[in-house]
């Protein structure tokens, strides 16, 4: 009893101490994420749906201009598991040049996230300025390979992205990563300050009930609660720089 005493509150004392929001800093770049999932109660012995909430942002300790950034990684722990057996699927041709309206009239059925996002605009001779974008993700694929297609638009000015996320099946701690490569050419958005999404989906295939995102929380069973390395995020930038931070979380098991 007192062992088990001792692991619960070395839990609880982790739990209090990862919950938070990370930051860190690399020179004058400042690289937060922070993130969270929902139920928190899940099976030790086999997945179960869940959504996930990301929170991701970058700014520069002395406000100066942000920086490019030519490519974005965000990784899921092992005990996750992406499902997109018998889900619809978009492409990035169909999502270019379209409003919110018209995206989800196309590729509502493969919907899976919503999220929002602030970008810096940059232009010479002129002061910096911030837009804002409504994002919608959706299930894709690109060249074969699963995808999530991300849609911005913002209205001032109106500018439109489909922007794919490969998912990429890596070992290690983060057993499931989103990759996503930024050119040049999608204007306003490399230099983004910050940006949040919520990713969830339950559907039917077959007669069974699916969920896009399924976790499990895989802990001894002398705890009923526990902590795992929920979410990394990494940055490469245009001059080569590349700055990530990771975040745990807490989970109960059943």
């Amino acid at each position: 009893m007192r062992r088990a005493a001792a692991f619960a509150l070395l839990a609880i004392l982790a739990f209090v101490a990862v919950a938070q929001g990370e930051r860190v800093q690399r020179g004058n770049l400042i690289v937060s994420l922070d993130g969270s999932y929902a139920p928190l109660t899940l099976p030790r012995d086999r997945k179960a749906p869940v959504s996930v909430h990301l929170d991701a942002g970058l700014q520069t300790a002395d406000r100066s201009v942000l920086p490019r950034v030519t490519r974005v990684e965000l990784g899921i722990p092992g005990q996750g598991a992406i499902d997109t057996r018998g889900l619809p699927t978009c492409t990035p041709r169909q999502l270019r040049n379209t409003t919110t309206e018209k995206a989800l009239e196309l590729c509502r059925p493969a919907l899976i996230g919503t999220g929002r996002m602030v970008a810096q605009v940059k232009i010479p001779n002129q002061a910096p300025f911030m837009v804002h974008a409504r994002l919608l993700a959706f299930n894709g694929k690109v060249k074969g390979h699963r995808a999530v297609i991300v849609h911005g638009l913002s209205v001032r000015p109106p500018t439109v992205v489909a922007l794919p996320f490969l998912v990429e099946l890596r070992p290690g701690k983060f057993g499931t990563v989103l990759v996503a490569h930024l050119p040049q050419n999608l204007g306003p958005w490399p230099r983004f300050a910050h940006f949040e999404v919520d990713l969830f989906r339950r559907y039917e295939y077959r007669g069974r009930s699916h969920s896009y995102i399924s976790a499990s929380c895989p802990i001894p069973k002398i705890l009923t609660a526990g902590f795992f390395s929920f979410a990394k995020a990494t940055f490469t930038l245009a001059d080569g720089r590349r700055i990530s931070t990771g975040i745990a979380r807490s989970c109960r098991a059943r």
